[in-house]
């Protein structure tokens, strides 16, 4: 049942794909411009059938050389937007040039139509590629083409996943059970241990798995390879969940050392001209939301002074780029003397040192807005680590490895671990694994995804206190 439901969900994207790209050509052909020359003649619609036809056929062709028909449970539409654009972009180029050489007598294919078809596609290909994955994800939170999941480990780690699997119903997961030597006969979190780990192979059988996920961070490369070959039923998907503080980067890069093979496990993918374009970025982005918020922060802090004592912008030395203290600033949301019987501790939910507007700016987060203008002074950037006060960073580093790799880079209004669900009173460990993610896997799309994922889930962030 799975495999077939694939299928069709690769089909009928393939048909939404063919769809719409016919619908931009035709809308192309619309809007292209009629007046050009006196007494211009334009061509019927019936007469671009054909290039619209190899146009269609080009982009089908590329779109399965960029493996966009295979499927990927757990991708984000932003990132099924972004994987579309160069290949959109490339399938045109590709159809222009089809056209030219099955044309080879004078065709009447006007540039500005072709731009128009470019633009077009990019938006319609890109609509259609939505509205199919919200029908898949609904069709997956009903149990249509679910996929039977066995995780091996049912440890902290397996935990973790199972817990994943069940708050994203939309992806389809059905989690039939644990494999664990040390739990074997034992029910987690309301999910059988179904055996021990040397019994993969027969429970995947018995079970018809279709997808095994190996939570065991901390086993050894032969373990790891002795478990995924005790499954043998060569059908079943098979993910590893890897210890995320030995490895971070994104791919593993092949080189050589003079003809000696080497694999690339990390490299500092924010560095060079990159972090001249982030920087760019920055202050253009921080400069126009300055402009626009000024407002609402004259009327934040005429209220703040209004509803308690003190002044209304708060400065707080916190730790930013190469472990420098520098002052953070912030709409005060707390009373003026909030540390001083107990030094400085850490913020938890319902903190009873807020004001009564401190309470509301800190849920819906508005006593950052002040960060834009450490961003434009270049103290922080939009995208990276939250920064931590001092204190509490030569607590954190003593108890999180690789905590100091942090700041590597500036820290950030928002980050990979907030729009994930890591702000406040929440693990600094997992905090950490995401911060270093990010820093091992920068690129510009990276920091617009995590911006745009920012503006849809930071104003009901549950962790906001």
């Amino acid at each position: 049942m799975r495999r077939h439901a694939q299928w069709i969900f690769a089909l009928t994207l393939l048909g939404v794909d063919v769809a719409m790209t016919s619908l931009a050509f035709f809308l192309a052909y619309v809007l292209r411009p009629r007046d050009a020359t006196p007494n211009q003649v334009i061509p019927p619609f019936t007469y671009y059938v054909g290039m619209m036809i190899l146009t269609v056929f080009a982009l089908v062709v590329v779109f399965f050389f960029y493996k966009l028909y295979h499927l990927r449970r757990g991708m984000s539409r932003l990132d099924e937007l972004y994987a579309g654009l160069p290949a959109i972009s490339i399938s045109v180029i590709v159809g222009v040039a089809f056209t030219a050489f099955v044309y080879r007598t004078e065709i009447d294919y006007p540039r500005v139509m072709i731009a128009y078809f470019w633009l077009l596609s990019l938006g319609l290909v890109g609509v259609g590629r939505i509205l199919h994955s919200t029908i898949r994800s609904m069709l997956y939170q009903r149990g249509w083409g679910e996929s039977r999941v066995l995780i091996v480990g049912a440890g902290d780690a397996g935990n973790m996943i199972l817990e994943k699997i069940r708050v994203s119903p939309q992806l389809g997961y059905r989690p039939v059970g644990f494999l664990d030597d040390e739990r074997a006969g034992q029910t987690v979190l309301g999910i059988p241990v179904l055996g021990q780990v040397d019994q993969l192979g027969q429970v995947v059988e018995q079970y018809k798995i279709d997808e095994v996920i190996v939570a065991l961070p901390e086993a050894s490369h032969e373990q790891l390879l002795s478990v995924i070959s005790r499954c043998e039923d060569g059908r079943v998907s098979i993910k590893v969940f890897p210890d995320v503080f030995q490895i971070m980067a994104a791919e593993v890069n092949v080189g050589d050392l003079n003809g000696l093979p080497l694999l690339t496990m990390r490299d500092v993918a924010l560095r060079g001209w990159r972090l001249t374009l982030k920087r760019v970025v920055d202050v253009i982005i921080s400069a126009i939301v300055l402009v626009f918020i000024s407002p609402l922060m004259l009327l934040i802090a005429a209220l703040i002074k209004l509803d308690s004592r003190g002044p209304a912008l708060y400065t707080q030395d916190r730790m930013g780029l190469d472990a420098t203290p520098f002052p953070c600033l912030k709409f005060r949301s707390m009373r003026e003397d909030a540390e001083a019987e107990t030094g400085p501790v850490w913020a938890k939910q319902g903190d009873p040192r807020r004001t009564r507007m401190g309470a509301w700016l800190r849920k819906y987060s508005l006593d950052e807005l002040p960060n834009f203008i450490n961003v434009f002074l270049g103290d922080m950037s939009l995208v990276g680590p939250r920064p931590e006060r001092p204190i509490f960073v030569q607590q954190f580093r003593q108890m999180v490895p690789r905590y100091m790799e942090r700041h590597r880079e500036k820290a950030g209004i928002t980050g990979w671990a907030q729009v994930n669900g890591l702000r406040g009173d929440t693990s600094i460990w997992e905090r950490t694994k995401y911060d270093l993610y990010y820093i091992e896997n920068w690129s510009l799309w990276f920091d617009f995804k995590i911006m745009i994922l920012t503006l849809f889930r930071f104003f009901r962030d549950p962790n906001a206190i």
